[in-house]
């Protein structure tokens, strides 16, 4: 496609739109907008986008499409500012943000005015930040999820998932309520439940200094995404509100339900619950992409002498297999220990395994 693209917010979303964008239509041109302008300047130097601007108003008038990838209180923001512009008639606005409810309803007045505004997520992430982190493939057989307005034309809707072809994204349609609903469950709970573990283990470490050490294998695995930007985990919250407040209320009964059990040693209820969580997880889909971004670690048993960490990542190298963070698990007392290596893909996490198995004998592993 031919156009101008206007990407306001060069982070690790907005900086991979944007090379998507580029690769799929190379006549367009793709400008970015960050309120760092010297993280603008930098993002073109390095080729994320085409060009730069120094204001949204300038810029946001002659574009085709308008990308806006910033932390949802910010994107009610930008709404209000592109409504006092003069917009071109046929210019598509979307976001990329995690709730939609509150952005919808602040869209609503883009519409009223024939304005086509079609919320957006993309469904992906990654443990690093910031638009030098920015790649093509980060969408890849990811969900992305539009939440078009009924008064939104179908086309529309047809022609801004033209634009983000090149993301090679799996687009499913949602109204945002349901999208709420959906990612409050599967996304935005689960966050709040892993903050508050942490939390409950930070309280009891002041009693128990063995709690750190050991939380330093699985609960911190089972914990990582605690991890996340607070201020982005700050303003979802509060943008979804009602969800997270009905899910307290559920999560509050299972809980009792629980403590009952316990209470009155009932063992096979236990057991029957255990269960249940247990059927249904081993249903889920295993190869795909859902809405809390996959860790592809790989577990390494290596032998504790100095070099180690090296020789590892060498083998890796030399196959040229990226890496993406990269640990020791030090809950082992014995002469072997756990490195704990993270990719970016399963086909990068596989790449490896066969790698260090051709030039070592350490056993690895990956959980299910």
């Amino acid at each position: 496609m031919n156009g101008r693209v206007l990407v306001i917010g060069l982070g690790l979303i907005g900086g991979s739109l944007a090379l998507c964008l580029k690769k799929e239509h190379s006549q367009a041109s793709i400008i970015g907008y960050d309120i760092r302008l010297k993280d603008a300047q930098l993002a073109k130097t390095i080729g994320v986008i085409d060009d730069y601007c120094e204001s949204i108003q300038s810029e946001a008038i002659l574009a085709d499409l308008i990308v806006i990838a910033t932390p949802v209180n910010q994107a009610e923001k930008i709404i209000d500012l592109l409504y006092s512009l003069p917009l071109k008639p046929e210019v598509i606005i979307t976001d990329t943000g995690s709730t939609k409810g509150k952005i919808s309803l602040k869209a609503s007045k883009l519409i009223d005015n024939g304005i086509h505004f079609i919320g957006g997520n993309p469904m992906a992430g990654s443990h690093k930040s910031g638009f030098t982190a920015a790649k093509e493939i980060l969408f890849e057989n990811a969900f992305y999820l539009i939440t078009p307005d009924n008064r939104v034309p179908e086309d529309k809707t047809n022609i801004l998932k033209e634009w983000l072809k090149g993301t090679k994204a799996k687009f499913l349609t949602v109204t945002p309520a349901s999208h709420d609903f959906i990612t409050g469950i599967v996304s935005h709970f689960p966050h709040l439940i892993a903050a508050s573990l942490v939390h409950q283990a930070e309280k009891f470490s002041a009693e128990e200094m063995l709690i750190p050490r050991l939380a330093a294998g699985g609960f911190r695995d089972i914990t990582r995404i605690a991890s996340s930007s607070p201020e982005m985990w700050r303003d979802i919250l509060l943008h979804n509100r009602d969800v997270l407040l009905s899910l307290l209320e559920h999560w509050n009964d299972e809980m009792s339900q629980i403590r009952n059990m316990i209470l009155h040693e009932d063992a096979e209820g236990i057991l029957g619950y255990f269960t249940g969580a247990k059927q249904f997880r081993d249903g889920l889909p295993s190869k795909e992409k859902g809405a809390i971004p996959a860790f592809y670690d790989l577990f390494v048993d290596v032998p504790d002498y100095p070099g180690i960490i090296s020789e590892i990542t060498g083998y890796l190298a030399k196959e040229n297999i990226s890496i993406t963070n990269i640990r020791i698990l030090e809950t082992r007392e014995e002469i072997y220990g756990v490195l704990v290596i993270s990719f970016q893909t399963e086909d990068d996490r596989k790449r490896a395994e066969g790698c260090i198995a051709s030039y070592s004998n350490y056993p690895t592993s990956y959980g299910s």
